[in-house]
């Protein structure tokens, strides 16, 4: 799949290793292999990391058109700790555009389709194009 200008553009997720496996309108898939350097002290993924991955495929999902879409806040819950040698998958979905704002939802699972957190979210279309 050819990367739009967004994400070749995206250092951070590329540093992360994030893979994008589906981008559609409203709709993304994304996954991370997760490293030994993306562990905390208890050798257990780092919740920012797990954070960066929702928020990657949220980032995707919420930039439909060619105006620049941006976060206007986000929660995540976590439910179950991974660590290094795992793959974990984002998969963000819209649930509501209203105007220039969105609500996204954004499930994370692990290798065997476990959930490891769920995300929510928050877009605000600028007036920018990108």
């Amino acid at each position: 799949m050819a990367l739009r200008p967004m994400m070749q553009a995206d250092r951070a997720s590329a540093a992360l290793g994030m893979v994008v496996e589906r981008d559609e309108p409203g709709l993304a898939v994304v996954a991370m292999p997760v490293r030994e350097d993306m562990t905390n002290g208890f050798a257990i993924t780092h919740g920012g990391l797990v954070f960066a991955l929702a928020d990657t495929a949220f980032a995707i999902a919420c930039n439909e058109d060619e105006r620049i879409t941006v976060a206007a806040g986000a929660d995540i819950t976590f439910l179950k700790s991974t660590r290094a040698g795992q793959v974990l998958t984002a998969t963000a979905v819209r649930r509501a555009v209203r105007g220039r704002t969105g609500i996204y939802d954004v499930s994370v699972t692990d290798e065997t389709g476990d959930a490891v957190a769920e995300f929510r979210g928050r877009s605000l279309t600028t007036d920018r194009n990108a």
